[in-house]
């Protein structure tokens, strides 16, 4: 790995990247773009960026993921916090971009591509569903970029970012599934959407350590995982 200032910049560049396509996706929809360009957009931004960002900064792109990295032992405290840092400030980016780019009447339609709950959902199941999606996101993670027995660790980036498109397709009506904390704060931050905000810190978070500690616990005792 890079030093962290490196894998810094790497991560804002691939989290600014992963907001500006995803969230642009979003607001699209009201230009006639379905569920599945919506996945398939920020799974394809994902796995473009992590292949691209794995060598340098381990292709994290989420506070969820860096968590789960910390709390498996994975990676330093230190570290851990600027790469966040920098996902933030790079989601943040993201979204500024894109607000100043995409008409206002759209822009506002979509929400700025903010993360939000369907109707019918409570605050309870969208937490939920946040942390499943992450859950099976970090999942994959652990198995392919960390684990250094995953037969797909030389497409970890692929694999990743299909993760994302699958749940998207599946949860993306009811909460967005954004599983990614930078990935809500970015749109709302600047579109200033911050209803129910905590099912997109709480949910992913949990989802992201419960994986890491499942997967460390279950597949890699007594074994030295590649450090992202």
């Amino acid at each position: 790995m890079e030093s962290t200032g490196k894998a810094a910049v790497a991560e804002f560049v691939a989290t600014f990247a992963l907001i500006f396509i995803g969230a642009g996706a979003v607001i699209a929809v009201s230009l006639g773009l379905d569920l599945t360009g919506v996945a398939l957009a920020h799974g394809l931004v994902l796995a473009i960026m992590v292949s691209i960002t794995a060598h340098i900064s381990g292709g994290q792109v989420n506070p969820a993921v860096t968590i789960g990295l910390w709390v498996a032992g994975k990676i330093p405290s230190q570290r851990a916090v600027i790469l966040i840092g920098a996902q933030f400030l790079g989601a943040v980016a993201g979204a500024l971009l894109l607000k100043y780019l995409v008409p206002t009447a759209l822009y506002d339609a979509g929400g700025g591509g903010t993360p939000a709950l369907a109707e019918g959902i409570a605050t309870g199941k969208g937490i939920v569903i946040e942390a499943t999606t992450t859950f099976l996101l970090v999942f994959a993670v652990f198995g392919t970029a960390v684990d250094p027995r995953g037969p797909f660790s030389k497409t970890a980036g692929l694999t990743i970012g299909l993760a994302i498109a699958f749940d998207i397709m599946a949860f993306g009506p009811y909460t967005g599934a954004a599983m990614n904390p930078a990935r809500w704060f970015g749109p709302a931050l600047v579109s200033g959407e911050w209803a129910n905000w905590f099912v997109w810190i709480i949910g992913p978070i949990a989802g992201g350590i419960i994986a890491a500690v499942v997967y460390a616990t279950a597949f890699l005792k007594d074994r030295e995982p590649a450090t992202p």
